[in-house]
């Protein structure tokens, strides 16, 4: 099977860079022609302003033209969308289409019902604009990089592409990681039928890194320090915990949180990720203190090949991703006292945490394995080929 694959990168690497990697050199070992076609944010010209990035996303000229040369050049069975936004835009559904190529749009997050993609304003969960192509609350509350015109711009690209038809048109399946995704773009317009699930999946670590025979100590939180992952409220709750919390990564709160974080507190910033592996199977218990409604974050698949159990915000794909009381528990988002308290309850309780753990490695073991998503994917595959556009 010929596959060509499209992707922005954003500046800073993420879990939607990292899920585009793996899935493209796992369709590689299956024995599929994989075409990458890659832009990068790095590229980006800020002299530009915000609003002109926005406006190049309603409708690119240049990415649909790059995209078309591609795929009559290299003739895939399929093409599979990651990010488009800004550079690539939307126009590069409908030139895929005009070549009668299958298109599988996977969707990292809600950038097409919400401006900032999070449904996300002021700290707490937003969905003002669900359901309304225009998105005019998110104009008058800037919510696309704090800019009113900007965010006209992005509700403009968001109410073309609605009452062009371009998703229902031009993409014959949608992928979501979750059936709380699922309902929210049914409800924002997304035809139910072409919406499926499909977990994301990391390189299994091995039996050793997930074992619960060693010692396994302390908290991690690992992910971007920005105010919509909810770093803070984790740092302001971990004071007189007796156990360590190691935070690995970076991001615009790192000065901040480090400032006012307790000796309780490793900051390890980014690292490799072997050594990322490192410090999840020596880890008791990994944080996910979320604010915003998070699509499916690759740190699950994370925790549960290292056998690590998660404490998680109840919201959003968490509520099923943390299975209560099986692979973790979840907690109010931005309740500190509760997270406090159901942090130190869990980490003074080694054997209820090793009992989680080796919950989390089966479910890794039966749902997020590489075999078993590749497995699922190649299935979408199929069965699109099978019934072509």
């Amino acid at each position: 099977m010929r596959i060509l694959i499209i992707h922005e990168r954003y500046r800073q690497r993420g879990g939607e860079d990292a899920v585009f990697d793996t899935e493209s050199a796992l369709l590689e070992e299956r024995g599929c022609v994989v075409e990458r076609l890659v832009a990068d944010n790095d590229h980006i010209d800020e002299t530009r302003g915000g609003l002109a990035l926005a406006a190049n996303a309603v409708w690119s000229t240049d990415g649909r033209g790059r995209v078309r040369r591609k795929v009559q050049e290299f003739r895939p069975d399929i093409v599979h969308i990651h990010n488009w936004f800004p550079l690539f835009s939307p126009a590069i559904h409908g030139a895929i289409r005009a070549e009668g190529v299958p298109v599988v749009q996977t969707l990292h997050n809600f950038r097409l019902m919400c401006l900032n993609g999070l449904f996300l304003r002021d700290g707490q969960p937003c969905e003002d604009c669900l359901g309304s192509p225009l998105a005019w609350r998110g104009v008058l509350r800037r919510c696309y990089r704090d800019d009113t015109k900007a965010s006209a711009a992005v509700a403009a690209m968001n109410c073309w592409h609605h009452l062009a038809g371009t998703w229902r048109r031009n993409v014959d399946l949608f992928l979501v990681g979750s059936d709380f995704a699922r309902r929210r773009f049914v409800a924002a317009g997304l035809p139910a039928e072409r919406i499926a699930l499909k977990p994301n999946t990391v390189c299994d670590p091995g039996a050793e890194a997930a074992s619960w025979r060693r010692p396994r100590r302390g908290a991690v939180f690992l992910g971007r320090l920005s105010p919509e992952k909810g770093i803070a409220d984790l740092i302001r709750a971990w004071r007189d915990m007796g156990h360590r919390l190691t935070i690995v990564g970076d991001g615009p709160l790192a000065a901040a949180l480090r400032a006012e974080a307790s000796s309780e507190v490793d900051f390890a910033g980014w690292q490799d990720p072997a050594r990322v592996s490192s410090i999840l199977s020596e880890a008791a218990l990994l944080c996910l203190p979320s604010r915003c409604y998070e699509q499916w974050p690759l740190v699950v698949a994370e925790a549960a090949a290292h056998g690590l159990p998660i404490l998680a915000s109840d919201l959003g794909a968490l509520e099923s991703l943390v299975e209560e009381d099986v692979t973790g528990k979840r907690v109010t988002p931005g309740d500190v006292d509760a997270w406090r308290d159901a942090a130190r309850t869990l980490l003074d309780s080694p054997a209820l945490l090793a009992a989680m753990g080796q919950n989390a490695r089966q479910v890794y073991a039966c749902r997020y394995s590489p075999q078993v998503v590749t497995d699922l994917l190649l299935g979408h595959y199929a069965r699109l080929r099978a019934s072509p556009p």
